[in-house]
């Protein structure tokens, strides 16, 4: 379902909500965090003819409209999410690759003392912290790579 607010803020703009951009904002809000391969898919499933560099060049054009946003949350493709009114930073589980978002509010203090002794002003909105979580660490340790044999 497309929203109006994604036709109200392009039109604001001065773009039109063009099929391929319509398309690629529903794959992009049903598949949370997604790469562009992903949304790719996605989107082929109503519109086969949609290659990878119309989802790269739709992509960079909505986040510089500020309606998608994207963070790193491993080495490979960025990950792209709609961009909320509320801005939020990543926890990604080092063992299921869960994701899992957290108010930039909680980065605060961190965000804080790294502008008061570096004067460095963090983006949180691209920041991942991997670790585990809550059910993988009630698993038990983390399993500790030995030496190879």
């Amino acid at each position: 379902m497309v929203s109006t607010d994604w036709q109200t803020d392009l039109r604001k703009r001065g773009y039109r909500l063009t099929p391929q951009r319509q398309l690629v904002l529903e794959a992009v809000d049903k598949l949370e965090h997604s790469t562009p391969e992903d949304i790719l898919t996605e989107v082929r499933r109503t519109a086969g003819g949609v290659n990878i560099s119309t989802v790269y060049r739709t992509l960079e054009l909505l986040e510089e409209l500020g309606l998608v946003s994207h963070a790193h949350l491993g080495h490979g493709a960025p990950t792209y999410h709609l961009a909320e009114r509320h801005q939020h930073l990543h926890l990604m589980c080092r063992d299921c690759e869960k994701v899992v978002e957290a108010d930039l509010e909680v980065a605060g203090p961190f965000a804080e003392e790294l502008r008061e002794r570096f004067g460095f002003e963090t983006d949180l909105r691209h920041f991942a912290i991997f670790g585990r979580c809550q059910e993988c660490a009630a698993r038990g340790p983390e399993p500790r790579e030995g030496p190879a044999s």
